[in-house]
């Protein structure tokens, strides 16, 4: 995905986040450091053709995050200070994550390594080289839909990621279900969460009156697509035996509350 295809239609304040986090992945690429963009920046710079949808839905940007590979920790640490970020240290989950703020702005910069240990593990080792300069488009829906409590803007930014991309298995701009199938098809726990969130999406779209109707039409029928590559994909043993239990236990980790 070219940089200079983006153009800041957002709000002055998202786009002042936006051109942000794109200048900090130009510096780590020029300086040969792996760092992709997640979250909503993420969303919002690979949504261009539905960004006004996401305006419509009054969803606004508040922070920045990235995922980076272990070894390049301390490229990522010389990075950051170079463009004026001040950084803190913080043990999430067993997982170093960098805080950064900008020393000027107090912008905050959060970058995670290898893994997004949150309700469930995402391991991204190997797979940053897939797109630029966000991480891959089924890793950003992931990422949402990990989230057990999940709230009405992660909501947003998925319904606007399911409407600008098609679901298939090839392509940076194609949320990959066969990954994302295989991926569900070894963790009940994690299966449930997502399958639960998008039938949540799903109501979501239907229900919210900012969203056209062919808009949500488009949305429901991926999450059904998606839905339906879940349900066909073999199961591992190890799932099975878990799906027996259910939600009788907990099948999450409890995410801790991390005040910056």
């Amino acid at each position: 995905m070219p940089l200079e295809v983006v153009e800041l239609s957002a709000s002055s304040g998202d786009a002042i986040i936006i051109s942000q986090a794109l200048n900090i992945t130009e510096a780590a690429r020029s300086s040969e450091t792996t760092l992709r963009l997640m979250g909503a920046v993420a969303i919002r710079v690979h949504c261009r053709t539905h960004e006004e949808l996401l305006i419509d839905l009054d969803r606004h940007l508040s922070d920045i995050d990235f995922m980076c590979y272990s070894r390049e920790e301390s490229r990522v640490a010389r990075l950051m200070s170079k463009l004026g970020y001040e950084r803190k240290r913080f043990l999430s989950m067993g997982t170093e994550r960098h805080i950064y703020e900008e020393r000027e702005e107090g912008s905050a910069v959060d970058v995670f390594f290898d893994e997004l240990r949150m309700c469930h593990t995402i391991n991204f080792r190997n797979r940053l080289a897939i797109d630029y300069p966000t991480i891959s488009l089924a890793d950003l829906l992931l990422e949402k839909l990990q989230i057990v409590q999940i709230g009405e803007k992660d909501l947003k930014d998925m319904a606007v990621l399911l409407r600008e991309h098609d679901v298939g298995e090839q392509g940076r701009e194609t949320v990959d279900a066969k990954y994302t199938s295989a991926l569900l098809s070894k963790d009940w726990g994690f299966y449930y969460t997502v399958t639960s969130n998008l039938k949540k999406l799903a109501a979501f779209v239907e229900g919210n009156p900012s969203i056209p109707r062919d808009d949500a039409l488009n949305v429901t029928t991926k999450i059904n697509k998606l839905i339906e590559a879940f349900e066909g994909e073999t199961k591992s043993m190890q799932w099975k035996m878990r799906a027996r239990i259910g939600t009788k236990r907990k099948w999450y980790t409890d995410v801790e509350n991390v005040l910056r």
